[in-house]
Parts: structure tokens; sequence; C-alpha cells
């Protein structure tokens, strides 16, 4: 049944997000209210959903000046497909490989701001020991004092896609399963004290 399942599209950008900039403020990323999500086809049948539960990272953000920077770090060990065969495959040797790649890592800067507020990020994910240039484009950005904390929170929910044989991930493919992947950001960060 397992091999059914291989495809695990996962891929994920999963990390933990730091952005920085010279002079920028900086923020925490809030591990209870963030999780990197993706979408894969699973035997050209169905699209498999998963999302990975840890992930941390700080970001910086300096609106005026147009500037920010993202560092995220996931941890594939946290993968979850609601089912939990699938969730060890995916972290176990025939996949992630978690005892060799336990993380996940993104890079990017903030890009093409559009009245003080970023529409991309342009940065680089390394996913199972293999670096390659991902985009993602930002749905929405938004920064809110917030209630409890009385300090600034930042949002964004972001999407990319990529192709998961390009990361050595090509657990399916000679079944006919597709590679992409469509990566999904949820992010919330709190400005440092």
């Amino acid at each position: 049944m397992m091999k059914t399942l291989w495809m695990l599209p996962v891929a994920a950008m999963a990390s933990a997000l730091a952005w920085a900039a010279p002079g920028a403020a900086a923020y925490r990323i809030d591990p209870d209210h963030t999780f990197p999500s993706f979408e894969a086809d699973h035997m050209g049948v169905s699209v498999w959903r998963g999302k990975f539960n840890k992930s941390a990272g700080n970001v910086t953000f300096e609106r005026a000046a147009g500037l920010g920077t993202v560092d995220v770090t996931v941890d594939l060990n946290s993968v979850d497909f609601g089912h939990d065969k699938l969730n060890a495959w995916a972290a176990g040797p025939d996949f992630f490989d978690t005892a060799k790649f336990g993380n996940a890592h993104y890079v990017g800067k903030l890009a093409h701001f559009v009245n003080g507020t970023p529409t991309e990020l342009d940065g680089e994910l390394t996913l199972h020991g293999v670096t390659h240039p991902l985009k993602l484009k930002i749905n929405a950005f938004n920064c809110i004092l917030h209630p409890m904390l009385k300090r600034e929170l930042c949002g964004a929910d972001a999407y990319g896609v990529f192709q998961r044989d390009q990361y050595g991930l090509d657990a399916g493919k000679a079944w006919g399963f597709k590679m992409d992947v469509t990566l999904r950001i949820q992010v919330e960060a709190v400005k440092e004290p």
C-alpha cells in the first residue's frame, strides 16, 4: 500500500522564515501560526495534501526602503498527511531520508514592492541536499499591532510550484506520477522587542 502512496508531493519549503535587511526591523516566526503546506499528484487520480507542523525562523522588513529577507527552516520529520503510515514513509529512507536530510531550508529576498508591500519572494530552496532557485508569489501581506503581545505582527500568504524530481525526490515517477508540487505557506512573524 505504501508503494501506491510513495508519490509524496511534499517538498516544501518548509523552513524557518527569517527576513533580514540592513536597518530593517527584526521579526521571529510564530511556530504556532506558521504552516508550510503542499499539494501533489497521486497517480493522476487524486491530489495528496499535507503540511509541516514544525518550522522556525526570523524575519527583517523595512517597508519604506522596500527591503526584506527570509530564512526559513522546516523540520521534515513533522510532515503530516493526516495518515500516520504515510508520514513515517515520507520521513524514511525512501523519500525525505530525514536521518540524512532532516530539514528543508529556504532563503530569499522580498521583492516587487507595490505601495510598500512585497508581492514576491525571490529565493532558493534546499531540499534533500539539493538547492535550486524558487520564486514565491505573495498573495497577501499585512502588518498589525498584535492585540495581546502589543508588538507588531506581520503575516503573509505565499505560494509557488516546483518539480520535486529536481531535488532527487522522484518516487512514483516511473508510474506516471506528476512531479510538480504546489507549495502554500501561511506565515506570521512577531516583531522582536
